[in-house]
């Protein structure tokens, strides 16, 4: 029994179902109240499902029951999703779709609002008086994105004390404030109201565990700034001043004798005691506890803060929709490659977390949840205590390829400093949240703020990806440089034009823009618009492929007047003695995966895919991939490209079904797990090299080159190889994605000395 006023966290259990105790609330309608003290479990299960959906069932009375399916609604998926750790709930389903419960059916005809704390909240028959069978049993689908405070634990144990929100409220009270805020009085939210921590004992341990919440890697000691809590203790004696909420529970706090290790990644679980509900304790001296954290060189940099450091690192993040997640790739060996997510836990992706910038990890994720990635696995049963100051210095285990594939690539989710990004911009006008058109706040030149629409001319997916990140909607879908179809506003003002961004920028205001608004179509119609999205796909191509399938072909010229009709030969061609003659061609194999989270599809609709009768194929884009030779000083010498005519799953990984097929005028795209193989001896799977003199050249592929269908990561899209041609053959070597190598091996493979003969060095 836990004594009154204290709440501490049990050890975690092996993670099979997940769950947690809640102290029980009584239902408005239920009958049979449990007895004083009495508890409630929850827990997903059923079959097959994911991490977090499944049928809810409830530990009540020493029986596990469930939910009957009646009056269900999404309002009481929220109620549940968040008691079982989730943010919220995207949906829920009926008549047992993960499969039938046993036992009791605890519950039936629940009403919830969907902002109750408890299900027991909720208006319902009463526990344990049903009409149903286990045929009706109900199940969740939450949103893969756990609470703060919450951790991916078998049993968490809650009370009523337990709280999420922790911020620091600035010690200079009024004035501008500079964001981030780094400094100030620790707050917590408590049932439903902000209090302070009393000071006493107060370690830096735990402003270290503060420090991270708030998206900084580490705390710095905290010099004058008592002296500014004083003053405010003087301020708040003065009658005006009474209510100030800084200066609050100056004589007694509710919260005291916090313990961190420094280690945790959230304050609720470290030891601390809590007084009872409307109550307080006294505080030697009665000063709040304070924390000053130093921010992380991307945060610091700020609004010109500081210069740009360059910092040499050995871990990553890939794949992620916003600032502070991603799959997590570690550099060995001059090679990027992933971790395998055996023992992937909180206190392993916090030293991830801390060594790029940022604070503790909110969340560790396993099972390739940010998308999988390709290459070597370098790392597995990864072991930290939390104090490391690299992955690189825990213990871990080398990787075979029979022991971990990519689909157990692990993945984090860091904490990261608020920095009001998202107040400064808004989407109007769409059919959901996730679409609109862009409208910014601006200053004019008398100093008033004011929303306005951005010019659409050259707005890209780059730029969307920009604007889908600063409002934490995930993925750019699309770029709409015309939104006529979403008036919806008396907004005509053109406050931004010419927008350019490289698509990593946190705010679009970091993007170059016109100094003065330039705009050709002015008209609202022609501002520009978003589409995001929550999952993306991500195209890389398998370099070693074209590295071992590369070879030189001298092709008649009567067997390439469809090539030359798609100009799939270089410009000297036109001036060939047709049909006499031949063309010198490079061809070589590309296969293409998809490694993200969403399938890869034509960004035209079938209706305006173009027929190409020479060849018989329909042209769902432009150019898919564009294939180029540059010389030593990066000349292009020669090139070729790649229409999209048949985009289809040629493969696909183990389990995983195909989807699209060229056929018949069959869909088009390659699905999640899946990858398109366009064969050597393909039309235009080549670079005429005709014209080309022997020598050393890189080779390069980009697919997807203008960025015309939306991906989670463009930076994996090329590849290059060290090409060698002494008249009569042709070798490639040291194949690789653009962003595979180190730094230092790239910078080998740009002065690469060009091979004497076939052999490898």
């Amino acid at each position: 029994m836990k004594q009154p006023g204290w709440w501490r966290p049990s050890a975690a259990g092996t993670a099979v179902l997940v769950g947690f105790w809640l102290p029980f609330c009584l239902s408005q309608e239920s009958p049979s109240p449990p007895p004083q003290g009495s508890t409630l479990k929850f827990r997903l299960a059923g079959y097959p499902r994911k991490h977090n959906e499944g049928r809810v069932e409830i530990f009540y009375k020493g029986e596990w029951g469930t939910i009957c399916d009646d009056d269900f609604t999404i309002a009481n998926a929220h109620v549940l999703c968040r008691q079982l750790g989730f943010v919220t709930a995207t949906g829920w389903t009926h008549s047992a779709k993960y499969g039938k419960g046993t036992g009791k059916i605890w519950l039936d005809n629940v009403q919830c609002g969907g902002s109750e704390k408890s299900i027991g909240l909720c208006r319902s028959r009463g526990w344990g008086n049903s009409d149903c069978t286990h045929d009706e049993d109900a199940g969740v689908i939450c949103k893969d994105e756990r609470l703060p405070g919450f951790v991916d634990s078998n049993i968490i144990e809650v009370d009523e004390n337990h709280f999420e929100e922790v911020r620091l409220r600035p010690l200079a009270e009024g004035g501008a404030r500079r964001m981030p805020i780094t400094e100030g009085v620790v707050e917590v939210k408590l049932q439903d109201s902000w209090t302070q921590i009393c000071g006493q004992g107060w370690s830096p341990k735990n402003s270290r565990v503060v420090c991270g919440m708030m998206g900084f890697p580490s705390e710095r000691k905290v010099r004058s700034t008592y002296k500014q809590v004083k003053q405010m203790k003087k301020r708040a004696a003065k009658p005006k001043a009474a209510a100030s909420s800084s200066s609050r529970h100056t004589n007694g706090f509710r919260i005291h004798s916090v313990a961190c290790t420094g280690n945790e990644v959230h304050l609720s679980v470290c030891p601390l005691e809590i007084a009872k509900r409307n109550s307080s304790a006294p505080c030697t001296g009665g000063m709040p506890a304070v924390v000053s954290c130093m921010p992380g060189p991307l945060f610091s940099q700020v609004n010109g803060q500081k210069k740009k450091t360059k910092t040499v690192t050995k871990v990553r993040l890939k794949g992620g929709a916003k600032i502070g997640e991603g799959r997590v790739e570690v550099l060995k060996n001059r090679e990027w490659g992933t971790v395998c997510d055996d023992r992937w836990n909180l206190q392993a992706a916090s030293v991830v977390c801390r060594d790029l910038g940022f604070g503790s990890a909110r969340e560790a994720l396993t099972g390739a949840r940010l998308g999988q990635g390709i290459g070597p696995i370098h790392m597995n049963e990864v072991m930290c205590t939390g104090t490391e100051k690299s992955i690189w210095n825990c213990p871990f285990k080398n990787i075979t390829s029979e022991n971990c594939k990519h689909a157990e690539d692990a993945s984090v989710r860091c904490n990261v400093p608020y920095m009001a990004y998202e107040e400064t911009m808004r989407l109007t006008g769409g059919r959901t949240r996730l679409e609109g058109r862009v409208e910014v706040l601006a200053t004019d030149r008398n100093g008033t703020e004011g929303w306005g629409l951005v010019c659409g001319e050259g707005w890209s997916t780059r730029e969307a990806m920009v604007v889908c990140r600063q409002l934490g909607l995930g993925y750019a879908k699309s770029g709409l440089p015309e939104t006529w179809y979403w008036e919806s506003s008396n907004m005509t003002d053109m406050v931004l034009s010419g927008v350019k961004c490289t698509g990593e920028e946190m705010s679009l205001s970091h993007c170059q823009h016109h100094a003065t608004v330039t705009c050709q179509k002015a008209a609202s119609r022609f501002s520009a618009g978003v589409i995001c999205s929550e999952t993306s796909s991500d195209l890389v191509l398998n370099a070693p492929l074209v590295e071992q399938t590369a070879y030189i072909e001298d092709r008649p010229l009567h067997m390439l007047y469809c090539a030359a009709e798609e100009n799939c030969l270089s410009k000297s061609a036109a001036r060939a003695n047709w049909p006499y003659g031949h063309r010198r061609l490079l061809r070589f194999s590309s296969e293409i995966h998809n490694i993200g989270r969403a399938d890869f599809r034509p960004k035209a609709g079938r209706h305006s895919w173009v027929w190409h009768e020479c060849h018989r194929h329909y042209h769902s884009m432009d150019i898919f991939t564009h294939y180029d030779l540059f010389s030593a000083n990066g000349t292009r010498v020669a090139d070729g490209h790649k229409a999209s005519f048949c985009l289809e799953d040629t493969e696909c990984q183990e389990g995983i079904a195909k989807r699209y097929e060229c056929a018949n005028f069959g869909e088009q795209g390659i699905t999640v797990g899946c990858w398109d193989l366009y064969r050597h001896d393909i039309d235009c799977q080549w670079i005429d090299i005709t014209d080309v003199k022997p020598g050393n050249y890189i080779l390069q592929l980009v697919i997807n080159p203008n960025f015309e269908v939306s991906e989670s990561d463009f930076t994996n899209n090329a590849m290059k190889c060290n090409c060698k041609y002494d008249g009569h053959r042709i070798w490639l070597h040291k194949c690789h994605l653009y962003d595979a190598f180190s730094e230092e091996a790239e910078k080998k493979f740009e002065q690469y000395p060009g091979q004497l003969n076939n052999q490898i060095s």
